[in-house]
């Protein structure tokens, strides 16, 4: 690790922290945010958000292949609509520089998403964003995250 902005800056640190929470009091369902931060997490090269959201993506029960082909979600026919709608504003908003965030990965989102959901996912994608450009900026150490999350009583 090149340098731990917790200790350097934790009020920074806590502002991430403090989004986060907000972004995991969302209603949008968990298994949907976990293939976000992957694809994100993918498209950024962070390793140490891919080792993390994967593990706790299969922890809330994930099916692996869908994990496996995440990064080629277009081809793929397992991905709901509005997985593929969130997939896609992820793709633009994570690309924001190359695609401008058209209305063509964001009309689909009107359709499927209340509006409180697309701001929701909007601020999941940012902090995923953030996370990632911390992870990979200051080299996190990749490898020795252990998921805490569970299934849910009753899921399986």
């Amino acid at each position: 690790m090149r340098l731990d902005a917790n200790k350097i800056l934790p009020q920074g640190y806590k502002a991430m922290i403090e989004l986060q929470q907000v972004v995991n009091q969302s209603n949008i369902e968990h298994k949907l945010m976990e293939l976000v931060k992957i694809r994100a997490s993918q498209i950024n090269g962070c390793a140490y958000c891919l080792d993390m959201h994967t593990k706790d993506a299969i922890a809330i029960g994930e099916n692996e292949q869908r994990l496996h082909v995440v990064a080629a979600w277009h081809e793929a026919p397992f991905y709901s609509e509005r997985e593929r709608a969130a997939l896609a504003w992820c793709e633009a908003l994570t690309k924001i520089s190359e695609s401008g965030a058209p209305d063509s990965a964001y009309k689909p989102l009107t359709k499927l998403f209340s509006q409180k959901e697309i701001i929701e996912l909007t601020f999941a994608i940012i902090i995923i964003n953030g996370w990632n450009r911390l992870a990979v900026g200051l080299r996190s150490e990749v490898g020795s995250y252990v998921s805490k999350l569970k299934l849910p009583a009753g899921s399986i």
